[in-house]
Formats: structure tokens, sequence, C-alpha cells
């Protein structure tokens, strides 16, 4: 999974900042209406919600973006209605991947979709074809040049983490999803760093990549996430950081 979340980050740094400042900002108040819409719009009881909120913080949204978001969830503002559908399909090389969508329109989604994987030569798949290689989990990333790791793992486990393993700069913490805002609490707490937070799928498996099929892969995710609709992309691609060091470079 790092090499999925390494390309996101350099993809994040190379892109205009004014173009993907709002196509996150979209994508993040479509999950706050959805949480409201789903739970309730107090965020201390709603978790789905406290994360959406957590996550505009992070992207510095207006707050009152954020209340109207909410309030069209709860039904106090008219709003769109979003379906979530999660799409399956491959990448070239075998690669699994699960695609989240939050839409008011699933008869312009779906195509959209298909599309996408057929041109950068993948495929669309049946609902199940590999949701199965794939684990539901909370994943936590610290900063590890301003933390101990010793700190951060007797913090992280003793709030409930499963998990704790070093990707570059960052300590990835792995745990339940209903845990992940404890844990989070818990970091921050102990004023732990946390560079973001996320309910995620987790590969079981990696699949490994390279020559001609690893910039095919990231063209196809890239593509994907770049869809409205689309809410995240979760892939099970395994490429070295040299390889997308070099594509992100060409």
């Amino acid at each position: 999974m790092s090499g999925h979340s390494r390309w996101s980050q350099i993809k994040r740094k190379k892109g205009k900042a004014d173009v993907q400042r709002g196509k996150l900002f979209s994508k993040i108040l479509r999950e706050i209406t959805v949480a409201a819409k789903n739970g309730g719009g107090d965020p201390k009881i709603n978790m789905r919600l406290k994360a959406a909120m957590e996550s505009a913080k992070e992207a510095n949204m207006p707050a009152d973006n954020v209340k109207r978001a909410v309030q069209k969830g709860t039904g106090e503002l008219p709003g769109e209605s979003y379906e979530e559908i999660t799409y399956e399909g491959y990448a070239p090389g075998g690669v699994a991947v699960m695609v989240r969508c939050l839409t008011d329109n699933r008869n312009r989604t779906a195509p959209e979709i298909r599309h996408t994987f057929e041109k950068f030569s993948g495929n669309m798949g049946a609902s199940g074809a590999v949701a199965w290689m794939f684990e539901r989990k909370g994943v936590i990333r610290v900063d590890a040049e301003k933390s101990s790791e010793d700190e951060v793992m007797t913090v992280a486990l003793d709030a409930g983490a499963t998990d704790m393993t070093r990707v570059e700069k960052a300590f990835e913490i792995t745990t339940t999803p209903a845990e992940m805002e404890t844990v989070r609490a818990a970091l921050e707490k102990a004023r732990v760093p946390v560079l973001e937070a996320e309910v995620t799928y987790v590969p079981q498996n990696t699949v490994r990549v390279e020559g001609k099929e690893a910039p095919s892969v990231l063209r196809l995710v890239e593509a994907l996430e770049d869809l409205d609709d689309v809410q995240a992309v979760y892939a099970n691609y395994d490429i070295p950081d040299e390889v997308i060091e070099a594509i992100s470079a060409a």
C-alpha cells in the first residue's frame, strides 16, 4: 500500500493547487453531507462525520462550508441526495482496484467509471470481483521525524491500535475502523503530530508492478481519482519508490 500512498503524495505536490483544492473540497463536502444524513449532525456520536470534519479542518476548509454541508445532510437546508456505490475492476498487470463513489446519478457514474477503466487498459468487473482482497481499516500517519517511535507505539497500542510500521518519514498506525478516532484523539492528547487519518481499504496481498505496466497502472488510478463522483481509489499494486519517482518526473 505504501506505493499507492507515495504516488498520491507526489501527485498532490505536482498538481495545480487551486484545481486540487476545489476537487478536494467537493469530495470532503459530499462525505460530510452523506455522513450527516446517515448518522446525524453531531460529530460526538457520529464518528464518520467527525472524521470527515477533521479532513475539512486539515484542508483549511471554511467553517461555513462545513456547517452548510452538515445542514444539507440533516435536511435543514435543501441539497443533493447522494448514493454510495463501490465499483471494482482490474488495472494492467492484474492489479485489483476498488473505486468508492458518492453520486447523485448512477446512470452517469457507472459509464464514466467503465470508460476510464477501458481507456487506460483496465477492465471493470462485477460486484465482489476484488473486494475480498481488501480489508477495511483505519490508517493514521504520524510525522516520524518529530516523534519518538517508542512513545508513538506505546500511545497508539494502549489506545487500541493493532499495528505500526515506518514508511519513509512517517509512522503508519493501523486500527479497526471503529477505533481510529479513539487512537487519533489519544495521539493528539499526547501531542504527537498526526499528518492524516482515514478509514481505508488495505490490500491483504500486493502485486509487484514494474516495466511498461507501472505507468499504465498509475495513469488509470489518477484518471479515476480525478472523476467528480469518485471519493477514493484503492489498489493493491506494489511499485518501487524509484520507479514512481521516475514516472512523476517524466
